[in-house]
């Protein structure tokens, strides 16, 4: 293992803590990974089916751009491999992906499946995403239906991905939901990806919670009886 392997696992195992304390990697959910290498592309992302609160230092493996095991540690990577290694394929200057499974992405990918989107307008936090210098715009989040079959996720992803153009200043995506499942984000660093998490997961709890309060609130039974009697 390499010295900036050894500080990524680190600084990973960090992020599992803090990410799990804050709701957002519960159980063995999420997946997290760094990008090792270029050429050939090979991700250090984390093992199946670990608790992101306790990750050791072997419960991470280095996988190749297809998603397997190139270190011969005999580890497993996550089932959702193959979309870390589509988006650092895809997304230029990507050296981290973070996945998270929150309460409020998981409601709110829901509720948006049908748009295929999720957008979010007009909020000073969306300054916190790379390229965005001011607080009137609209960030657009993709939301793709959730499976089991990874392989078709990541050509969806890679189909409308590919079709955009990613060397502006601003990019067109800081990430994607699967609905009812949560939040896919990346950086240029890891420092960078992990502040696209905190600065996303904020903004879908206020979109949710504003849904909330929007909604017309049904009328007590009491009332609405007496309302039919007087009709």
């Amino acid at each position: 293992m390499t010295q900036s392997e050894s500080v990524a696992i680190e600084r990973l195992r960090a992020i599992g803590r803090e990410f799990h304390g804050r709701g957002w990697s519960l159980g063995t959910s999420s997946n997290y990974s760094v990008v090792a290498s270029r050429a050939p592309l090979e991700l250090l992302i984390t093992v199946s089916g670990k608790d992101k609160s306790a990750l050791g230092v072997d419960d991470f493996v280095r996988v190749d751009a297809t998603g397997r095991p190139c270190d011969g540690s005999g580890r497993k990577s996550s089932a959702e491999t193959l979309l870390h290694c589509t988006i650092a394929a895809l997304v230029p200057g990507v050296g981290a992906v973070l996945h998270t499974h929150s309460v409020w992405s998981t409601l709110l990918s829901g509720a948006d499946e049908h748009a295929g989107r999720v957008r979010i307008a007009g909020y000073e936090m969306l300054k916190g995403l790379e390229g965005i210098t001011t607080h009137d715009t609209t960030a657009e989040i993709p939301v793709f239906a959730n499976s089991q079959d990874m392989p078709t996720v990541a050509a969806e992803l890679r189909e409308r991905f590919a079709r955009l153009d990613w060397s502006g200043p601003r990019p067109p995506h800081h990430g994607f939901l699967l609905a009812r499942h949560g939040l896919y984000t990346w950086g240029r660093t890891l420092d960078e990806a992990r502040r696209h998490v905190e600065i996303l997961e904020f903004l879908f709890e206020v979109a949710m919670r504003s849904r909330q309060m929007i909604a017309p609130t049904p009328l007590p039974l009491a009332s609405a009886s007496r309302q039919q009697l007087q009709q």
